[in-house]
């Protein structure tokens, strides 16, 4: 899965929890990466996760994905397909491409939802329209297990979330 990490450059930890400790997402969600990554303190999955969760519950879409990743691969937290999926849609419906290309799979693999070529598609098709390589080269694989059909429904199906996403977004 795609964890996307902003590396905090030289992010003093005190400062980003007096930052993050009063609500501030963007400390959260950048605190959460110093635990990940373990820079400037020992690192510590579960406090990333802590901190990716109090910044995902705020609409971060960043550390939605990343608590996302967290759950589906058990780090921090116990391994949960489902709730994986959860917080990659949140994600992805505010257009991260990374949380499209995490929901894309888990629509192909079958994981936390039922297995839906035609819904993983439309999601690898999003990400890989934002230029994310690793979602063009699934797109292309997956469509090569797909009938003519079920590509022209993915295709649409990935028309009609672009439109939804976009229109969320200019509100």
């Amino acid at each position: 899965m795609t964890h996307r990490n902003a590396r905090p450059e030289n992010q003093d930890v005190e400062k980003l929890r007096l930052a993050a400790e009063p609500g501030d997402a963007e400390a959260q969600y950048n605190l959460g990466n110093v635990y990940y990554l373990g820079e400037g303190t020992p690192q510590d999955y579960a406090e990333a996760a802590k901190w990716y969760r109090l910044a995902a519950v705020q609409g971060n879409a960043a550390a939605q994905n990343n608590l996302g990743v967290m759950y589906d691969e058990g780090e921090g937290v116990p391994q949960d397909d489902r709730e994986a999926v959860k917080w990659y849609r949140k994600a992805a419906e505010q257009g991260n491409a990374s949380a499209q290309y995490n929901l894309g799979v888990m629509y192909d693999l079958g994981e936390g939802v039922p297995k839906d070529c035609v819904k993983a598609y439309a999601w690898l098709n999003l990400s890989a329209a934002k230029g994310k390589e690793n979602a063009a080269r699934g797109k292309d694989l997956l469509r090569s297990r797909m009938t003519a059909e079920q590509v022209a429904e993915g295709r649409e199906l990935a028309a009609e979330l672009f439109d939804r996403i976009e229109s969320s977004q200019s509100q």
